[in-house]
């Protein structure tokens, strides 16, 4: 038995030394260790029947050959455990020291690109851009505006109505009412930024976008005046001549108010989902200011007039990118944006 066991120990080592791969080492481990049916059980086994002397230095040099080759079952483990490692390093490798791949710079969304132009050219017409509050009070997003509380077009604006008599902003007229509170005349600007519409979302339609109101408050002020900043404008960002119309239209801060209308960049003007099948886009509500607006804010009609205009910034930004879905623009898809980085 003795012989057998040294036999065994022997072979054992050798195979472990001898294998190629973790699935074979586990192999030899459990038809040398195994509890039911491994090698050294079997011979276990057998001890019971030497007498009480031979027992024990049988069952001592039992133990030393289970130790032996538990230890090169071990290091040969750690040989392979190292050789993977090894291996995934090899085909992992990267330097860090190098810059990632894929990274791209930041790029403004187009339209800031497109609001920042008109700021621009404003500024080089001598106008202040300004700013205003989000959340709004009624004076100054309706009262001051000449939209008294019984008036229809409040209806028209589907307002986001908030607690204690504030709301979104509807447009960003409000922000002419504190720029005529605030500066002396004469006085020319322009506000642009968010609004905010209680409306359904389709194509050619968000409930928060991107507007631009511009107002001039002069001596003798008049259409050709209003038309003139309007058709500037227009040439500027399309950068070639837009084809408009101008017909009547409704506002109660202006009077006489037009409607300023372009024809679709998308279709041409054959009729698309954005203009409606019309083939014109409503773009620039505009017209001269109306007296009661100037009486609201302390400034005599009598001695002042001016225009006032306002822009759908969003819709120019589909017009001159050719954008079929308003949806796109705030969506956070990168594969969009990316086309204007």
């Amino acid at each position: 038995m003795e012989e057998n066991l040294a036999e065994l120990e022997r072979d054992s080592v050798s195979a472990i030394a001898a294998a190629t791969s973790p699935d074979e080492l586990e192999a030899i481990r459990v038809r040398v260790l195994g509890r039911k049916g491994g090698a050294l059980a079997e011979i276990s086994k057998g001890m019971g029947k030497l007498a009480p002397e031979d027992r024990a230095r049988l069952g001592k040099l039992l133990n030393q050959a289970k130790a032996a080759i538990e230890s090169a079952l071990e290091s040969r483990t750690a040989e392979f455990e190292s050789a993977a490692l090894t291996a995934r390093l090899d085909a992992e490798w990267l330097d860090l020291t190098l810059p990632p791949a894929g990274v791209k710079p930041g790029a403004l969304h187009p339209l800031t690109q497109i609001q920042q132009e008109i700021e621009d050219l404003f500024r080089s017409m001598g106008f202040a851009v300004l700013d205003g509050p989000e959340v709004e009070d009624e004076f100054h997003n309706f009262d001051a505006l000449n939209i008294p509380p019984d008036h229809p077009a409040r209806d028209m604006q589907d307002t986001f109505w908030l607690t204690g008599g504030w709301l979104l902003r509807t447009h960003t007229s409000p922000v002419q009412v504190r720029g005529m509170e605030r500066y002396p005349l004469p006085l020319r600007m322009i506000a642009p930024g968010r609004v905010f519409r209680n409306e359904s979302v389709d194509a050619s339609h968000e409930h928060t976008f991107y507007q631009l109101e511009g107002m001039m408050i002069d001596r003798d002020v008049s259409v050709g005046n209003l038309i003139y900043f309007m058709q500037t404008l227009l040439t500027e960002v399309f950068h070639q001549p837009a084809t408009v119309r101008l017909r009547p239209g409704f506002f109660p801060f202006v009077e006489p108010g037009f409607e300023l209308d372009i024809r679709c960049l998308i279709c041409g003007g054959s009729g698309c989902a954005v203009c409606k099948h019309s083939g014109w886009v409503e773009l620039l509500p505009c017209g001269l200011v109306n007296p009661n607006v100037l009486r609201m804010s302390n400034i005599d009609p009598d001695k002042w007039n001016g225009f006032a205009f306002g822009l759908g910034l969003t819709r120019l930004v589909m017009m001159r990118y050719a954008i079929n879905d308003i949806r796109l623009l705030q969506s956070g898809d990168l594969r969009f944006l990316n086309q204007f980085s």
